[in-house]
């Protein structure tokens, strides 16, 4: 994933899509004809491309859903409530380039936008994959779902590590500490004794922050 781990005992940088993206990409130009679209996204297993004009810059993209209308409506007209409904669709029917069939402008994504940000435009945007650009806008690569979720394969023991500097060492200072932290599977316990227990929804919050983190726990001793 990337160089993101640090090794050397440096403040660990946070994932960027830049860092899970996959920089090959498949792509059409606004010209290209609707029969190559559908092989080029049967033959790559996708079912959505970025459209290309210029140096790489993206202008829209154009997914199976896009292409569809012209089927659907292949052995009849749309209803007349269905020219009401649907008429941006109904408009794609006609439609015979990346140009015409493409839903611009496209939602993009920056490279060194962190995982967190690209999978909120996903959900918003409901969306499976994003074009990822770079400060001017050129294509750089695309990100899937499943790039993000790569962050979870991350090893417990990293985890444990980078939540023992980032979050126990500033909350809980001193030689004598009596936090502990274990993790199993992603999910992250804290052991020991929190004295100050408005420090509790604190650690919690700074530990789900971390990258692969799937929960936070907390197994605490009962103070005398």
């Amino acid at each position: 994933m990337g160089g993101a781990e640090a090794t050397d005992g440096a403040p660990h940088t946070p994932h960027t899509v830049g860092d899970v993206m996959s920089q090959t990409v498949v792509s059409v130009g606004r010209d290209a004809p609707f029969k190559q679209i559908v092989m080029t996204m049967e033959q790559w297993k996708v079912s959505a491309l970025p459209v290309l004009e210029g140096e790489g810059r993206v202008v829209g993209v154009v997914s199976e859903a896009d292409l569809l209308p012209k089927e659907e409506f292949r052995d009849g007209d749309p209803s007349r409530m269905e020219q009401l409904r649907r008429p941006e669709e109904l408009a794609r029917v006609g439609a015979v380039t990346a140009g015409e069939l493409m839903t611009a402008p496209a939602v993009c994504v920056r490279a060194r936008a962190t995982l967190a940000e690209a999978a909120r435009i996903m959900a918003r945007r409901r969306v499976k994959r994003l074009p990822v650009i770079d400060a001017d806008g050129l294509l750089v690569g695309v990100v899937s779902r499943g790039d993000l979720l790569k962050v979870f394969l991350r090893p417990d023991e990293d985890i444990a590590r980078e939540v023992r500097r980032d979050v126990v060492e500033p909350l809980f200072p001193g030689r004598d500490r009596s936090v502990g932290v274990r993790v199993a599977d992603g999910v992250v316990t804290f052991t020991g004794e929190i004295r100050n227990t408005a420090l509790v929804p604190v650690a919690a919050r700074m530990a789900r922050s971390v990258e692969g983190v799937v929960d936070v726990g907390f197994d605490l001793a009962r103070s005398a």
